[in-house]
């Protein structure tokens, strides 16, 4: 009987695997530190004011 000792079936699965996890990571890091989509970049000011009604309780009956 003939073996097949090339193993090449189960590699070429596993390096396309690899070179996909490889491709989103290089994505993810471009768009977090690229982009300045981390830490720093343009700082926003955040300044919110809240004005509400004021809001009294119901007359109770027998008061």
């Amino acid at each position: 009987m003939a073996e097949n000792t090339s193993g090449s079936g189960g590699n070429a699965g596993l390096a396309f695997i690899v070179g996909g996890l490889l491709v989103v990571v290089a994505i993810v890091a471009w768009v977090v530190f690229g982009r300045g989509g981390g830490m720093g970049g343009e700082t926003k000011d955040v300044n919110v004011d809240v004005n509400l009604p004021e809001v009294s309780a119901p007359a109770t009956p027998g008061n």
